[in-house]
């Protein structure tokens, strides 16, 4: 490609003016030896056994206390911790850098098991606010409803809820997948910018408002299109992932996923270089 001299053989990305950079003579330094495993793991992870399982009543505990436990065990070698009696307590599980199969029998309160990276998480019950916020990997699973901002911010693995969940769905989401197996309320896929949202029910309005990017597929009702979301054409290839990915979710068996809508960003709000530098210091 560096030997490419006639404008129409450039690529686009060298038609915009990248990868014109000499590449002769350069050297490149080495960060990390992929050979150290150490480097692939948080600092402070504890090898687990998933066959090594214990139980953990919470009834009387806070989210602290509860959320210290929880990596005291870890630390003794349990790989998999059922959670008694959460009541709703907010803040729970959040925090796991670790392989982990953490099972809730009951509901959460608000910002439960945020900023995960790893676990695979099953709750029995309902969650509130901001479920999995800022998930980085894993899988996690509601067998009832959440409530708003479910997914907010993630970053990568499978969020699942298998009722319906509030609005703000997948708000700033950055990756990973949110399946929903019932209804989504207003503003689902805010700002996304990157990532898949499925919802098999209807969805609210201004469905993925200011989006960046990413794909939402809505299998009901639209209430409205936010704003510089656009439909797109099903593909097979869309088709085909999202049956694999409900498999994932043991949800939707025998669902008609050709009739979904594909919901994309029209890329309108990309360019701002035609505003005046007065409209920008005023924009910012």
């Amino acid at each position: 490609m560096a030997n490419l001299k006639t404008e129409d053989k450039k690529t686009k990305a060298q038609s915009m003016g990248l990868h014109t950079e000499t590449l002769t003579g350069k050297t490149q330094q080495k960060f990390f030896n992929p050979d150290e495993a150490e480097n692939f793991f948080y600092w402070g992870t504890h090898d687990v056994d998933f066959n090594k399982r214990t139980e953990l009543d919470v009834k009387e505990m806070d989210c602290i206390t509860a959320n210290k436990e929880i990596e005291n065990l870890m630390s003794q070698g349990f790989g998999t911790i059922v959670i008694k009696n959460p009541q709703g307590k907010h803040s729970l599980g959040v925090g796991i850098l670790n392989k982990l199969n953490l099972i809730f029998e009951g509901s959460l309160g608000y910002f439960g098991v945020g900023s995960i990276d790893g676990p695979v998480v099953r709750i029995n019950g309902r969650v509130g606010w901001s479920c999995a916020e800022n998930m980085m990997a894993g899988k996690v699973v509601i067998e009832k409803n959440a409530g708003s901002c479910f997914g907010a911010a993630i970053r990568g693995g499978d969020l699942i809820c298998k009722g319906s969940v509030g609005a703000r769905t997948g708000i700033d989401q950055k990756g990973g997948t949110i399946i929903i197996g019932g209804d989504a309320g207003a503003f689902t896929g805010f700002m996304m910018q990157r990532g898949r949202i499925i919802i098999l029910g209807d969805v609210g309005i201004n469905l993925g408002d200011s989006m960046y990017d990413g794909i939402l597929y809505i299998g009901g009702k639209i209430g409205s299109f936010g704003s510089d979301a656009v439909e797109s054409p099903m593909t097979k290839s869309d088709i085909d992932w999202i049956e694999r990915k409900l498999k994932v979710a043991e949800i939707g068996q025998g669902f008609d996923i050709s009739k979904m809508t594909k919901v994309v960003s029209g890329k309108k709000l990309w360019n701002y270089d035609a505003l005046e530098p007065t409209e920008k210091k005023g924009a910012i």
